[in-house]
């Protein structure tokens, strides 16, 4: 081994490979918040996809989950969609579903990272509805009736599912086949919800149940725990 090492060589090369770094992570984030601008998918820009109809000012992030049957599909006006959604329209591409659409969504819905909106039958989103993250909204299950076939091989149950307007679904909620689900209720995260649920209510659980409800004459019950501060405006 030498007896003298030269350590300004040796710290400009660490300056240099560290600085090559730095360059290199700037060039690949700036590269990808392109990509994911370019391919972002809108009225005037909708890529390889022919929804039913797209709103002004609506937007579905890049990348998408699987797509299909778009055809039936309409998106109101100012939407967000974000990464890695899921939207299909029949149990696989390439069917011919009639001339009306089977998903809607409202003007100003919102769909988080990673969620499933999957449609046989009418699945509807009222106005203002916000999902968080991993939600999965589905018309179809599966069927177990017959023992002796595995339950992948047996056809599905389908019902059609309905989600009121300002309703708030919390990250990784299930809406089974043939929910519907009143204005402004809450699911909670994790929430497994089939059924009617009424206007103003939370539900929360597997299988979900109503916790806490408002009526006109007495408010929310049980009472809430604290009322939120209000915003402060810009």
């Amino acid at each position: 081994m030498p007896k003298y090492r030269n350590t300004f060589l040796s710290g400009a090369a660490s300056a240099l490979g560290a600085w090559r770094r730095r360059t290199v992570s700037r060039a690949v984030h700036r590269g990808w918040r392109w990509v994911q601008d370019s391919g972002a998918v809108t009225a005037e820009r909708p890529g390889p996809y022919r929804f039913g109809r797209i709103g002004a000012h609506t937007r579905l992030a890049f990348p998408l989950g699987t797509v299909f049957g778009e055809r039936w599909i309409e998106l109101g006006d100012h939407c967000i969609v974000g990464e890695q959604v899921t939207l299909t329209v029949g149990m696989v591409p390439g069917l011919d579903l009639g001339p009306d659409p089977l998903l809607r969504l409202g003007n100003g819905v919102v769909l988080g990272r990673g969620s499933h909106v999957i449609a046989s039958r009418e699945v509807t989103f009222g106005d203002d509805v916000f999902c968080g993250p991993y939600v999965y909204v589905t018309s179809d299950n599966h069927a177990y009736d017959d023992p002796d076939q595995p339950i992948g091989h047996q056809w599905p149950r389908s019902a059609p599912v309905t989600i009121g307007p300002g309703s708030w679904l919390g990250a990784g909620a299930v809406i089974l086949p043939g929910a519907r689900l009143g204005r402004n209720v809450v699911v909670a995260a994790g929430a497994v919800v089939r059924g009617e649920v009424p206007d103003h209510a939370v539900v929360a659980g597997v299988p979900a149940r109503i916790v806490r409800r408002w009526d006109a004459e007495r408010g929310w019950t049980p009472p809430l725990r604290a009322a939120p501060s209000s915003v402060p405006e810009p």
